[in-house]
């Protein structure tokens, strides 16, 4: 799952930043409201977080252009603004959750994961299929109720086909959703982690479709 942080202040920008690769995200960041503009309208994000006092372009702006032009990601905004006028103006802009700083870290990520999770149709922070379970509150997957072991691109991975199961996702959406601008994206990495990830939670559960991609959980429900 890859998040857009559009925020100007440097060490806040970076706690957010880290706080959600912790929390198993690719993050890509914005210091001002023209660079996030630019980045929430041609790269594809499972979600922003989004403060409104930006420098160049306010984020209200941001997040109206992006609406204008279609972009319907999921956007938590973040401000130091507390009046509910400017919560209003927030929501009616298009934007899917608000928090005012100061804020606890613990509570941005849980609003992220809701926005993500409600984004794919998900009501539940317990993703499962078959006997893959992945706990998105602790980041903690099992099989058959086993813990295993993923590395941080395994863990996106899975992340985004349980979120999507049941969809052909191509290796394209993968590199897009899986890895930060700045990687050097390569479709045969992809499937160098699919096969790894096959390795640990079964063989059967991710379907290779021919010139088109993979799909979590086909074999599962026949």
């Amino acid at each position: 799952m890859r998040i857009l942080v559009v925020e100007d202040d440097a060490d806040l920008n970076r706690q957010l930043a880290t706080a959600l690769e912790e929390a198993g995200y690719v993050v890509d960041s914005a210091a001002d409201g023209e660079e996030g503009h630019f980045l929430g309208d041609t790269e594809p994000y499972d979600a922003v977080v989004l403060d409104l006092g930006l420098p160049k372009l306010d984020g209200l702006s941001v997040l109206e252009n992006w609406r204008r032009d279609g972009r319907t990601m999921p956007v938590l905004i973040l401000t130091a603004r507390d009046r509910w006028s400017d919560k209003v103006a927030g929501i009616d802009a298009g934007a899917d959750d608000y928090v005012a700083k100061p804020f606890h870290m613990e509570e941005v990520l849980a609003r992220v994961r809701a926005l993500v999770r409600r984004a794919a149709g998900h009501a539940s922070n317990d993703l499962t299929c078959g006997d893959v379970r992945l706990d998105l509150r602790a980041g903690r997957v099992t099989v058959a109720g086993a813990p295993i072991k993923l590395t941080s691109h395994e863990y996106r991975l899975l992340s985004y086909l349980l979120h999507h199961q049941g969809k052909v996702i191509s290796r394209t959406e993968l590199t897009e959703h899986l890895y930060d601008q700045d990687f050097d994206r390569d479709s045969n990495t992809v499937e160098v982690f699919v096969g790894r990830l096959r390795k640990k939670i079964g063989s059967d559960m991710i379907e290779t479709i021919r010139g088109l991609g993979y799909r979590l959980g086909a074999s599962v429900d026949q």
